[in-house]
């Protein structure tokens, strides 16, 4: 008789305590929370549309948008308020949860860095992620959003072995006052990158005349045409 280990399905894992589901603010796909300056922006600015200009904006840089779309944005579990006051220096937080929302890092533990004197703190996160055996994720501050009060440190994390829960450092970066950080906040971008393949080799030289010829190529059909236009437009909606 043969026995067949079921195949992997490939599925990333978001996992929260019972009590917590339905009530902390859940992961979304970085593509359906479009910035709404992005969402508004035309494709072409006819405005400025001539036989100088053609017109275009960043909404038509598939490298741009592809970055901003990838992977999952991981959002604050609940409303916070962040003090902060004698220029930085000092950063207090406050919350109505019944959970941790943020501690300090001693600030011994990143000293020279260059955001000092602002002392670093820490979101925690109620979220455990899970990624099949060889993959990682990759935790950055979100790709071209609005500026935050804050921004996390960017980290990688093999969530295919460690299933507990990833907590976030960060620096406060708004001016002195009271800053309001609402529930669902994108703390980090969640990105899953497969680790277990053969590792890549190296080459730094001048290019051949080949490829030469196919960069200069491809940046002409990109200058041509449409290029980009469908795809970008279906990933915009």
């Amino acid at each position: 008789m043969f026995h067949f280990t079921p195949r992997d399905p490939g599925i990333v894992r978001f996992l929260c305590r019972p009590e917590d589901h339905g009530v902390i603010a859940p992961p979304v796909p970085a593509k359906t929370v479009l910035p709404d300056w992005f969402r508004k922006l035309p494709p072409v600015d006819t405005q400025h549309r001539s036989v100088a200009n053609n017109g275009l904006t960043i909404k038509r840089c598939m490298p741009f948008l592809d970055a901003m779309t990838t992977g999952w944005l991981l959002p604050l579990a609940a409303t916070v308020r962040l003090e902060i006051t004698d220029g930085g220096r000092s950063v207090n937080a406050g919350w109505e949860f019944d959970r941790t929302m943020v501690s300090n890092h001693g600030a011994h533990q990143v000293a020279g860095n260059p955001k000092e004197p602002v002392p670093p703190c820490k979101f925690h996160n109620y979220w455990s992620i899970r990624t099949p055996p060889g993959w990682s994720c990759l935790f950055v501050p979100p790709i071209s959003r609005p500026g935050q009060p804050f921004e996390c440190v960017a980290g990688l994390v093999d969530t295919d072995t460690y299933n507990a829960e990833i907590h976030f450092p960060f620096f406060a970066t708004a001016p002195d006052g009271l800053h309001v950080i609402e529930m669902g906040t994108p703390l980090v971008q969640v990105i899953p990158i497969r680790r277990d393949g053969p590792a890549l080799d190296v080459e730094i030289r001048a290019e051949s005349a080949r490829e030469a010829m196919e960069r200069d190529t491809i940046h002409r059909r990109t200058l041509a045409g449409e290029g980009w236009y469908r795809k970008l437009a279906r990933a915009a909606r």
